[in-house]
């Protein structure tokens, strides 16, 4: 038996305020890294305006250590997948059961 097979699977148990379950619009994106950590600042960005810059503002960053990042990768592609999945099934053309090709 693996040293994996004798651990408890655990259980997250998370609270947080109503506030922070509220959660914060964004539109807009930034990615960086350094040699520690990947940082993802999450703004919301006013692409009505007409001017040259672009007026914004940061509702949120987070830090990340590469191991997480790469973790975070791999569940939002998960749930894009099926995403895309359940939004194709939606556009697909309906069945109509009335008819007898037969």
């Amino acid at each position: 038996m693996d040293a994996e097979d004798d651990r408890q699977e655990r259980r997250l148990n998370i609270h947080f305020s109503p506030e922070v379950m509220a959660g914060v619009y964004a539109n807009f994106a930034n990615v960086s890294h350094s040699d520690y950590e990947f940082t993802i600042t999450f703004a919301r960005i006013d692409h009505e305006v007409e001017e040259e810059e672009v007026p914004g503002v940061v509702v949120s960053r987070v830090n990340l250590s590469p191991r997480f990042m790469k973790e975070l990768i791999e569940a939002m592609n998960d749930n894009y997948s099926k995403w895309q999945t359940r939004e194709g099934i939606k556009n697909l053309p309906e069945f109509d059961g009335d008819h007898d090709d037969g």
